[in-house]
């Protein structure tokens, strides 16, 4: 699952925005400061969070270190809404810059939007899963070599998981996000279990597993055996 890194010193706000981040499946590790922030970048986070004032500094100062190790998207999140701010964050090299007060749907879906761009910059060649390829370009999939015979509806399904390995999706989520594109046959909910029992049958049942209550997620590391 994408891991994201809040940068914020407001305790509260800190452990809301955990909390929002959490519910959506997302890793979510915290820095209430610069020098917290900076010792959390070996690990490697999908997206940044950042606050601008920060009590050791701007949070400003932190871009050029996260440019220097990552290419991850950085978001900053902060009450500082001067253009000269909002300017100098975008021309430091930030994706994105969301004022205080936030509203949690956008931001959840600009989060979304930045991760896309990310995935869409390297995810030139073949989406792969152990034995399991998919080619968005020749919009082939194979599993140990073998051609697996996909509807449009279940090839879109498993890009989606294949493009996001561990996160949870609702059935909801998953009518939303495969809904999204006008020209593409609409997924309904009356059909979601459908198409996963299908892909399941056509890709083996270790790869989607089922959290009862919650939704579905893709386990891109279920190996190459497969007990079905």
């Amino acid at each position: 699952m994408p891991t994201i890194l809040v940068v914020e010193d407001d305790d509260i706000l800190r452990r809301d925005l955990s909390r929002i981040l959490s519910r959506e499946g997302y890793g979510v590790l915290t820095a209430a400061s610069l020098s917290e922030a900076e010792a959390a970048l070996p690990g490697a986070p999908d997206l940044f969070l950042l606050d601008v004032w920060l009590p050791d500094g701007e949070g400003f100062s932190l871009l050029p270190l996260i440019r220097e190790a990552s290419p991850a998207p950085v978001l900053f999140l902060t009450a500082c809404d001067d253009e000269a701010s909002v300017i100098r964050g975008l021309d430091l090299g930030a994706d994105d810059y969301i004022t205080k007060p936030f509203r949690k749907a956008e931001l959840l879906s600009r989060i979304r939007a930045n991760l896309r761009r990310t995935r869409a910059a390297v995810l030139d060649g073949p989406l792969t899963a152990g034995d399991l390829v998919l080619d968005p370009l020749t919009h082939t999939v194979t599993n140990a070599g073998r051609a697996i015979a996909l509807r449009p509806a279940e090839f879109r399904l498993l890009r989606l998981f294949m493009e996001n390995p561990g996160l949870l999706f609702s059935r909801d989520r998953l009518i939303e996000r495969l809904n999204a594109d006008p020209a593409e046959d609409p997924l309904e909910d009356n059909t979601v279990s459908v198409y996963i029992s299908r892909l399941r049958g056509a890709i083996g049942s270790r790869y989607i597993e089922t959290v009862r209550g919650f939704g579905y997620r893709f386990r891109a590391d279920a190996g190459k055996e497969d007990p079905s």
